[in-house]
């Protein structure tokens, strides 16, 4: 007789998020992230495409918790979308001092960062994702050309390298009210005609 095994949780594994999660950083690294597809982690992880879903909703999610990134494009992208367009500069610059505020949150991203720099298949992964699940969707959210939000983000790239890793004074000891203010317009016009 043969036993037809259900899908899901393999026998024997506790940690089958962490599992999951282990795979999609093994397929992300080896594939990008426009190639990688939840089949294929799952396939990796030896568990039902269903079930990466039950754990993840979506590719984007489980690519930033798998990276270790403290932003979820599923959360932020909402947020810089929501409320009056003429703040969006103001939200975008607030929004990533926040999520690099803490030491413990800021180091994966100046991971992928210097990895991107250094390696071209994590410049290409990670090219793919801040894109893609990032920033056209904020541009075609707020209606703009992709070359906009492009210039917009080169500017906060260029903030967190200065003071994050550069640590140029005063801007690494800069208070954030100060350089909300100064930054905020300059990234605002980018959005406006």
């Amino acid at each position: 007789m043969t036993v037809k095994r259900r899908p899901g949780r393999r026998p024997g594994s506790a940690d089958t998020r962490g599992e999951i999660l282990a795979a999609a950083r093994t397929v992300f690294a080896e594939k990008g992230f426009d190639k990688a597809t939840v089949r294929g982690i799952a396939r990796r992880a030896q568990v039902d495409p269903a079930l990466v879903h039950h754990y993840f909703d979506t590719k984007e999610g489980m690519f930033a918790e798998a990276m270790q990134l403290p932003i979820n494009p599923d959360e932020v992208v909402p947020a810089i979308l929501e409320g009056p367009r003429e703040e969006v500069g103001e939200r975008l610059v607030r929004l990533l001092l926040r999520l690099t505020a803490e030491n413990e949150a800021r180091q994966p991203v100046i991971a992928l960062l210097r990895s991107a720099m250094t390696n071209e298949q994590a410049l290409a992964m990670v090219r793919e994702f801040i894109t893609n699940a990032l920033l056209y969707r904020v541009a075609d959210g707020l209606g703009v050309p992709h070359l906009r939000i492009e210039a917009a983000f080169s500017q906060m790239v260029g903030l967190i390298l200065a003071r994050y890793v550069l640590q140029l004074e005063p801007l690494a000891s800069a208070d954030d009210e100060e350089l909300v203010a100064l930054i905020a317009p300059t990234i605002q016009r980018y959005f406006t005609a």
